[in-house]
């Protein structure tokens, strides 16, 4: 008869009986479980009140989904989509904003959420390499520019008393500007590379598309000066007289082209 020592049977029992020991003791314990609704939010908004976005985010998402189809749920997305556009998580908050309008349309926050798009797309914050390189959002891609736009036009046409109103307009202002201001950084790119249709082409969408905007005056200097580029004397000479009559006093007329034009680190 085999015999088989008992020390080799119960021996890997332990072990077995160890590791089950040793993952129930990781398994993670839901803090909130007991929580209530409301103490659940609080201590979502004790996280955003100390800038811990991270740990706010799983929160807002219970409270979503224990408090569906209240007032308290949809408060829960939008702060949501703002722990998310603390957190550097564009892509997140949009989304949550997007799915929050779906699902909510007649939500009286409903300016708030647009307001927030708007603000997210804005994100005019450059960091430290554009205050030595002098870059400015005209230089940037445009397609969050517009996006932004869009969302404040829906906001002060649709809720135009909405307390977020008067900021959007003021925002708008920056952002068309900024989108004139980038045809003109486009067209003097041309301009100073020799390329002097294509300046004046990207120039005079600035003049066509946008008005009372600061980045006109310089978009005529670079026209007249493409033209007389190109030995064109006669356009030349309407060009300048169209920016003299505009501008009488302008800069690139009295100093002949724009001041500190270049970055100071260029030397080429």
């Amino acid at each position: 008869m085999l015999r088989v020592k008992l020390s080799a049977v119960i021996a890997p029992l332990l072990t077995t009986g160890a590791l089950l020991l040793t993952s129930c003791s990781t398994t993670p314990v839901d803090k909130t479980a007991g929580m209530s609704p409301n103490k659940l939010y609080a201590e979502a908004k004790d996280e955003m009140a100390t800038g811990q976005w991270e740990k706010a985010v799983p929160l807002l998402e219970k409270l979503e989904a224990r408090a569906a189809g209240t007032p308290l749920a949809q408060q829960a997305q939008l702060d949501k989509a703002y722990a998310h556009y603390k957190s550097a998580e564009p892509a997140q908050a949009l989304a949550t904003l997007e799915r929050f309008m779906k699902l909510h349309p007649a939500s009286p926050a409903f300016d708030y959420a647009l307001y927030l798009k708007g603000i997210i797309s804005f994100n005019d914050d450059l960091g430290l390499l554009s205050a030595v390189t002098r870059q400015d959002l005209a230089e940037r891609d445009q397609k969050a520019s517009k996006e932004s736009f869009e969302a404040f036009k829906e906001l002060v046409t649709r809720f135009p008393e909405s307390r977020y109103t008067p900021d959007a307009h003021q925002r708008m202002t920056y952002i068309v500007s900024s989108l004139a201001q980038y045809e003109v950084y486009v067209a003097r790119y041309y301009y100073k590379r020799g390329a002097y249709l294509a300046a004046i082409n990207r120039a005079q969408l600035t003049v066509a598309d946008y008005r009372d905007v600061p980045a006109i005056e310089e978009a005529l200097f670079i026209i007249y000066k493409s033209y007389d580029a190109l030995g064109l004397e006669q356009l030349r000479d309407d060009a300048k007289r169209v920016l003299e009559k505009n501008y009488p006093q302008s800069e690139f007329l009295l100093r002949g082209s724009r001041k500190n034009l270049d970055p100071w680190w260029k030397v080429w």
